[in-house]
C-alpha cells in the first residue's frame, strides 16, 4: 500500500480526498494546522497537527514516513482577503509550498499534485477557457498559484520533480453519504451561503450586479461537484506513481450556471424561500468563466458524473441540513 501525504487534509476538498484515497486502498496521513480546517472532517488515516511554515516538523515527518506522493490543499483561498492581506498569502500560499517541496526534494519524494485555481488567468480573455489561455493573474491569490506552478516548473527542470496542476473553477456539492460538506469561516462560496439563507442561517443572499451579458444579467460561473473533483486528483496521482510526466489541466463542467440558475434550483430543492438582495457588480467579476477540460478527459480518462445542477445543490443541501 502506498502512502500519500495530503496537505490540508482537513479541509472542505482535503476532506473529500481523504475519504476517497481511503476508499481507494492508499495509506494517508493527514497534515493541517487546523487554522481552517476540521479534525472531525478528517474520516480515516493518521492525522499531524503541524504547519508548512515549520520546517523541522516537516523534516522529521517525512523521515518518518515513505511517501510515494504527495498532495497539496492547504492554501489560504480568499481573493478579497488576499488584496487586503497580500503578505499572508504569499507567506502561506509560497513560501509554506516551498518548504514543502523543499522537504521532499531532500527526502526524494518526487510526485506532486498541486490544487491551483482559474484564477491564475486573470480576466478571461475567450470562453470556454482552456489550458493554452494567457495566465494574467489579477489578484494576490491569482498570483500566488501562478507562482507555485512556475516554481514546479523550475523543480521537474532541475530535479526531475514531476507535478500535476488541477486549476478548479468552482468546486460544490458534497460527498455522497452526506459526512463531508463545505464549511469556511467566512463563508464566501454562492452554493453554501444559498443553502444557508434558507436554513434561515443568513437573512439573504446577495447577487452582485444583475446587468451582465448573460442571458439573465447574472454572473455565470462553472460549478463542479466535490467528488468529480477528487476523483480527478485521484487519475492524475496514478498518472504520475505510473511514471508521467508534470501536466496541467482545468477541471471544470464545461456548462456554466448563473447565480440566479443557481438561487432558483436551491429554492426548487430546499422548498423554501430564500430572499434575494442585489448589490453592485463586485470589481474583477468577469461575466462568464466556464472551464474547457478537454484534456483532463482525453489525457487522465476523466469523466464527470454529478454534472447536473440540481445534482450538486441536492448533495449539498443533504449535508447542510444534518450539520
Amino acid at each position: 500500500m502506498q502512502t500519500i501525504l495530503v496537505a490540508g487534509g482537513a479541509g472542505y476538498i482535503g476532506s473529500h480526498m481523504v475519504k476517497i484515497l481511503l476508499a481507494n486502498g492508499y495509506q494517508v496521513v493527514t497534515l493541517d494546522n487546523l487554522s481552517a480546517g476540521y479534525r472531525d472532517a478528517v474520516l480515516g488515516g493518521d492525522f499531524v497537527q503541524r504547519d508548512l511554515a515549520d520546517k523541522a516538523g516537516l523534516d522529521a515527518l517525512f523521515q518518518r514516513y515513505d511517501f510515494a506522493a504527495v498532495m497539496h490543499f492547504a492554501s489560504s483561498i480568499q481573493v478579497g482577503e488576499s488584496v487586503i492581506n497580500p503578505a499572508l498569502y504569499y507567506r502561506n500560499n509560497v513560501s509554506n509550498t516551498l518548504n514543502l517541496l523543499e522537504t521532499m526534494q531532500q527526502h526524494g519524494v518526487k510526485r506532486f499534485i498541486f490544487s491551483s485555481s482559474a484564477a491564475t488567468f486573470g480576466e478571461p480573455q475567450y470562453v470556454p477557457l482552456d489550458e493554452n489561455h494567457p495566465q494574467q493573474p489579477i489578484n494576490p491569490y491569482g498570483w500566488t498559484k501562478w507562482m507555485v506552478e512556475q516554481i514546479l516548473r523550475d523543480f521537474d527542470f532541475a530535479h526531475q520533480f514531476k507535478a500535476v496542476c488541477l486549476r478548479y473553477f468552482n468546486a460544490a456539492g458534497a460527498d455522497l453519504e452526506g459526512q463531508l460538506g463545505e464549511r469556511h469561516n467566512p463563508e464566501t462560496h454562492l452554493i453554501p451561503l444559498v443553502l444557508q439563507a434558507a436554513l434561515g442561517q443568513r437573512s439573504h443572499i446577495t447577487v452582485f450586479g444583475q446587468d451582465y451579458p448573460t442571458p439573465d444579467g447574472t454572473c455565470v460561473r462553472d460549478y463542479i461537484h466535490i467528488v468529480d473533483l477528487c476523483q480527478a486528483h485521484l487519475l492524475a496521482l496514478q498518472h504520475l506513481l505510473n511514471g508521467g510526466d508534470s501536466r496541467a489541466y482545468n477541471l471544470g463542467n464545461g456548462t456554466g450556471f448563473s447565480v440566479k440558475q443557481v438561487i432558483d434550483m436551491a429554492q426548487q430543492i430546499t422548498g423554501m424561500n430564500i430572499p434575494v438582495v442585489y448589490g453592485q457588480r463586485r470589481e474583477g467579476d468577469p461575466a462568464r468563466l466556464v472551464a474547457d477540460a478537454t484534456w483532463a478527459k482525453q489525457q487522465l480518462g476523466w469523466q464527470p458524473r454529478y454534472a447536473d445542477l440540481a445534482t450538486i445543490i441536492q448533495h449539498a443541501w443533504q449535508w447542510h441540513r444534518k450539520h
